[in-house]
């Protein structure tokens, strides 16, 4: 018997997932790199609360605070990094 994979539209849609992920790396790596912590934070908390899915990474670093206003300039620098 033959073995067929038959892998002509999934070798694409692989391909395209990964240069999606390529791209998000390697934005991220850009900003990271050319933004200063005070600039990451504005746009990642443009508001007066955290968003939900944010809140996990704050208890992953041990942050207890839930008012983007109250973080140090220390902890500010951990969320954004």
């Amino acid at each position: 018997d033959e073995f067929n994979l038959h892998l002509t539209g999934d070798i694409h849609a692989i391909t395209a997932a990964n240069n999606l992920l390529a791209a998000a790396i390697d934005a991220r790596m850009f900003h990271e790199a050319t933004q200063s912590d005070a600039a990451l934070f504005r746009r990642l908390c443009p508001g007066d609360t955290f968003a939900r899915g944010m809140v996990p990474r704050l208890e992953k670093l041990k942050i207890s605070k839930r008012n983007p206003r109250e973080l140090t300039q220390d902890e500010i620098s951990r969320f954004v990094r």
